[in-house]
């Protein structure tokens, strides 16, 4: 059969382990795994940093269920990989690190860019591995897909050193692993499936909480017919938003603080009781709350609040138990009740206070302004991915998704940065979708040196830059005498960085110039920038809570 090399049999066997997009920057050693996955019909794009690189793979794995792979070159580079091996790792995405290394009988000399790389990734990783034959190969990465995707989704390392990647062998004696399965989706015992209908049916305030989980397990069909079979109100984390659509009459999002703190029994759909959700403590949840808990993790059984039910096994499958239940039972939550009142009540309050302020037209805008106009313009079926800290917490609330999986944001690890990659990684998943990043000044700041990766494969990404001069909003004028920790450049001509690559940029500081604006840059197949000045001082409105529970 002649010879083959360490490269192409990597990228076979991924290949072959239905890994189909592959992110990273290229140089020694990893030249030829890039290349070979080409030849292998695995989709490369290269980034101009691993750290991007890395939460596209992490991003791919979610949207996805199988890893997306980054791909980096050894020491620094495999160091700003990790980024997105924590990310991934706080968010439950399944993802592959592959980092280069160097000869392995240069081990402990001092040699080029050595570091001690699979220690340093095994904190944020279900499996770390160091290659030491090419005959090896196909087995490692097997290991490393299944463990990636099986039980609860993570990230996983393998650490190859270049006389792997670049040595031959005969073909023969490499043996191919086939396709690993899917995961198989794990069923709750039928006594918990009753006990959880039995303590919603004897429920005065029942709400449903449906999580990343819930959308990463394909389970958006399934978890309607819940919703609408059983007719409880519910809401969604922030990526979990759109596994039942938005605009649904039972969602009761902008009753999102009184739903928390006043429900009696809590249903969670593959979401956790970590920051996000308050760690279901009080003020921000009733001390005496019961909790219906469904996640794939039975460790995570019991987190913070002692579930009262609990539900181990794949949201999908279980939630196909429940309505199995549900039709059984003939027993649905009533539309008329104090609860439901209450609910109705303080989402038409909520509504008419952030109103004037979506429809404001004051100069400089305000953030509910410029979020209204994005919203208005947007497909239905937009990919949303948003980063910042008041552009990602307003706009979770005024940009709705309507399918599942088309919201990316800072997620469990609160990770700025993310967004150029993430968009990236939407649109090669969904070439005929239109991907929207929504960015804050700050956020963008981070990786927006992508922008040239989205111009050189003519990815449909519309950037919008929401800009405050800084961390929090900045000064309008410097003095650069005395410049406040979190000020940036004011004013600052962010759309001519894509214009330095082809793309198409826009510069707005008026209300009246939005809509026409926004309407040729989402129309327009190419990527495109826009940046958009609003007040420094623009605020959220006013919460009951501070944003970080204590």
């Amino acid at each position: 059969m002649g010879e083959i090399s360490g490269s192409r049999v990597i990228a076979r066997s991924l290949k072959q382990q239905g890994v189909e997009y592959m992110f990273g920057v290229v140089g020694f050693p990893v030249f030829g795994i890039a290349a070979a996955a080409q030849r292998e019909g695995i989709q490369y794009f290269g980034f101009r940093n691993e750290q991007s690189a890395s939460y596209a793979a992490g991003a791919v794995g979610y949207l996805t269920g199988r890893p997306g792979v980054c791909l980096a070159v050894s020491g620094p580079g495999m160091i700003h990989g990790i980024a997105g091996l924590a990310n991934a790792w706080s968010n439950c995405w399944p993802m592959l690190l592959i980092g280069g290394a160097p000869d392995a009988y240069q081990d402990g000399q001092g040699s080029f860019q050595e570091a001690p790389q699979v220690e340093a990734a095994r904190p944020f990783v279900k499996y770390a591995h160091r290659t030491e034959s090419i005959e090896r190969l196909p087995f490692y990465v097997e290991q490393a897909v299944r463990t990636s995707i099986y039980g609860r989704p993570g990230a996983v390392y393998l650490d190859l050193p270049n006389d792997v990647i670049s040595g031959r062998v005969e073909e023969d004696s490499v043996e191919f692993k086939a396709r690993c399965p899917d995961p198989p989706r794990g069923l709750a015992e039928p006594a918990s499936v009753e006990r959880a209908i039995d303590t919603l049916a004897n429920a005065e305030r029942p709400l449903v909480v449906i999580g990343k989980g819930a959308a990463y397990s394909r389970a958006e069909a399934e978890v309607r017919a819940f919703v609408e079979g059983s007719n409880l109100p519910y809401l969604a984390s922030p990526m979990g938003k759109g596994v039942v659509p938005d605009d649904h009459p039972l969602s009761i999002a902008p009753a999102r603080s009184l739903a928390l703190r006043e429900a009696d029994v809590i249903f969670l759909v593959g979401a956790r009781l970590n920051w996000i959700l308050h760690f279901g403590l009080p003020p921000r949840f009733a001390p005496d709350v019961k909790v219906i808990q469904l996640d794939v993790s039975a460790e995570e059984i019991g987190t913070n609040v002692p579930a009262e039910v609990a539900l181990v096994g794949d949201a999908r499958a279980v939630m196909e138990q429940l309505n199995a239940a549900l039709v059984e039972r003939r027993w649905r939550y009533p539309d008329e009740t104090p609860w439901r009142k209450a609910l109705r009540d303080k989402v038409a309050e909520n509504q008419a206070a952030v109103e004037p302020m979506l429809h404001d037209d004051s100069v400089p805008m305000g953030y509910y302004r410029v979020l209204r106009e994005i919203r208005d313009q947007l497909p239905r079926d937009a990919v949303i991915v948003s980063e910042g800290a008041s552009t990602m917490d307003i706009g979770r609330t005024v940009l709705p998704n309507f399918e599942p999986r088309h919201r990316l944001d800072a997620g469990s690890f609160g990770t700025m940065g993310v967004g150029l990659g993430f968009a990236i990684a939407a649109a090669a998943v969904h070439p005929d979708k239109k991907v929207v990043a929504v960015e804050g000044d700050s956020a963008f700041g981070f990786s927006g040196m992508e922008v040239e990766v989205a111009c050189r494969y003519g990815l449909p990404i519309t950037f919008v830059v929401i800009n405050n001069n800084g961390i929090g909003g900045g000064p309008s004028e410097l003095d650069r005498t005395r410049i406040p920790p979190s000020a940036y450049t004011p004013n600052a001509r962010y759309e001519k960085v894509i214009e330095a690559f082809g793309g198409r940029g826009y510069f707005v500081t008026e209300p009246s110039q939005l809509q026409t604006v926004l309407k040729e840059a989402l129309a327009d197949p190419s990527p495109n920038l826009v940046n958009v000045m609003i007040d420094p001082r623009s605020q959220r409105k006013p919460q009951q809570f501070e944003w970080l529970t204590r």
